[in-house]
């Protein structure tokens, strides 16, 4: 039976350090995006802003040189969920970023590439 999918609350986009400043400039200051308050969830800086019902996190990744889009996916079964994307041959990508170690959730990337965190519901 196939677990039930939906869209998770977050987006981030990973963006190099050239790229940075110049991006949280763009949503916060231009685009008018209020700041939400939430702490950085990587050990990197990031900046968190309210994107209609979403939280997109602009995140300064100095691994990447060039900007990424990453999407959550919520599930109603985390384990039923990596069963059956791995049975899909979807890849799971946990090497991606660590996630804590009591985190309800995997990485995977979608056959175009794009990082996707699939989380239990919340």
């Amino acid at each position: 039976m196939k677990p039930n999918f939906k869209p998770g609350r977050n987006i981030a986009i990973k963006v190099p350090p050239h790229q940075y400043e110049r991006t949280v400039t763009f949503y916060r200051d231009i685009l008018g995006l209020e700041p939400v308050g939430l702490p950085s969830p990587g050990s990197y800086e990031s900046v968190a802003l309210k994107f209609g019902d979403k939280t997109l996190w602009i995140d300064n990744t100095a691994s990447l040189s060039q900007s990424e889009i990453w999407l959550e996916i919520q599930t109603d079964d985390i384990e039923k969920a990596a069963a059956y994307l791995e049975n899909a041959n979807i890849c799971r990508r946990d090497e991606i970023e660590p996630l804590p170690d009591d985190f309800s959730g995997f990485w995977i990337s979608s056959p175009g590439d794009i990082i996707h965190l699939v989380t239990g519901k919340k």
